[in-house]
């Protein structure tokens, strides 16, 4: 008789809150967050701020999500990033990845 092992691997879900600042908007940096995210099968948002930041709601796996961060740290070709706050938030199970 023979047994078989399964392997589970648990993947925990993290959400981090992104407002990018410098040079960020009206250089595609929503869109290009936006495929980023999408590519790496993280869930959620990113919108300009009054304040000329971009905000982004990153969820998903840690290293989905830490993909999306390092991307808006460089931000897309004609992006000047300055800095990134980054702030951790408990998963709400968002769905889909939205430009607002």
């Amino acid at each position: 008789m023979s047994r078989s092992s399964t392997t589970v691997t648990i993947c925990r879900v993290i959400r981090r809150r992104v407002v990018a600042h410098g040079h960020v908007q009206g250089v595609f940096f929503r869109d290009s967050t936006r495929r980023a995210a999408v590519r790496a099968g993280v869930t959620g948002w990113v919108a300009n701020r009054g304040d000329g930041s971009v905000e982004a709601v990153l969820e998903g796996e840690e290293d989905a999500v830490a993909r999306v961060v390092a991307f808006m740290h460089d931000g897309p070709r004609g992006a000047n990033v300055a800095w990134c706050d980054v702030d951790e938030e408990e998963p709400e199970g968002l769905e889909g990845f939205a430009v607002r």
